[in-house]
């Protein structure tokens, strides 16, 4: 079910789903649209039950009527900037970029200005979707500030909505490659365990199998030495930070990771005299389907040069030319 901005939805409640809550049943109607959006419009009075306003923990039993007002996309107050963006695809409704590292995606505490949004509101002339908020036009998925690789945008919102459900519905192919530290005997694997945040670090991530949500990473090692490892990885879920935490859960941490592979990529510096300094983690290939066409995509972003001279300098740049 797509979602129109600037009108009333209507919502008849069927059938009693006990404990769950309205934001989530809302979520459910409409799987592109996050729990913590409908929060927001069930907080500001746009969502009525039977002529009420609720509270986002109301449960809708069977013969509720369900009204939503969804907002016109609020104009941004977030700057074109003229930042130079390596464009792998792009027509009237989506484009896809080649991230580079050390950038990133949206602004936030901190990052106000200098980011891919920024670029973005420059390049497609402030044509981009509206559904993700002020501070993220167009941004339908993320990449960490230190990974590169592929990224899309949606320039409206009906190309957001479909994009939103494919990433929600687990159909989009999201291929990653990553140096990680030590050797990896198994050559290929998979690692399914659920994330959650981490009990004691609350800014990180952690395997946490009571409360965490699944999470599915696909791995084939492409070369390796006695130190690192050069691996090509498949992502079935989408959890913050998700590849890094599974690798460092296992005894592998990304190169390069500040934050889950430190003590690792230090001893790595040790023995081979390479300084990773960023995470040598890259968005190689993203495919969906298009969202007006519907035909499939598939977008691979080349390596950039840092990437190129890790492996180069640690001896695993002898493979397939296509990973090089």
């Amino acid at each position: 079910m797509a979602v129109v901005t600037g009108v009333i939805e209507k919502i008849y409640v069927d059938k009693t789903i006990p404990g769950l809550r309205l934001d989530s049943f809302l979520h459910l109607q409409h799987p592109e649209l996050s729990r913590t959006y409908f929060k927001k419009l069930i907080d500001s009075a746009k969502v009525s039950v039977n002529g009420r306003t609720i509270k986002p923990s109301y449960q809708p039993i069977a013969g509720d009527l369900i009204l939503i007002e969804i907002p016109e996309p609020t104009s941004t107050d977030v700057k074109p900037e003229a930042i130079p963006l390596n464009i792998i695809y792009e027509d009237e409704d989506i484009v896809v970029i080649n991230k580079p590292s050390g950038v990133v995606v949206h602004p936030g505490a901190g990052n106000i200005n200098h980011t891919i949004v920024n670029a973005l509101l420059h390049h497609c002339e402030g044509k981009l979707s509206g559904i993700s908020g002020v501070m993220r036009p167009g941004i339908v998925h993320r990449l960490d500030k230190e990974t590169s690789g592929c990224l899309v945008a949606a320039k409206n919102d009906i190309a957001h909505q479909s994009l939103m459900r494919q990433f929600a519905s687990r159909n989009v192919k999201k291929s990653y490659l990553a140096i990680v530290c030590g050797q990896l005997s198994q050559k290929t694997g998979e690692i399914n365990l659920p994330i959650g945040r981490h009990p004691v670090h609350r800014k990180k991530m952690a395997v946490v199998k009571v409360s965490g949500r699944t999470a599915r990473t696909g791995y084939t090692v492409i070369t390796s030495t006695e130190f690192v490892t050069f691996v090509d990885l498949r992502l079935y879920t989408g959890r913050t930070h998700q590849i890094r935490v599974h690798f460092h859960h296992i005894g592998f941490p990304v190169l390069g990771d500040s934050v889950y592979g430190a003590r690792q990529t230090e001893k790595v510096f040790k023995t081979t005299g390479y300084n990773a300094d960023r995470q040598m983690l890259h968005a190689y290939i993203l495919g969906f389907f298009h969202p007006r066409t519907t035909q499939w995509m598939e977008f691979k972003a080349e390596l950039p040069d840092d990437f190129k001279t890790a492996l180069h300098m640690l001896s695993l740049d002898h493979v397939d030319d296509r990973y090089v």
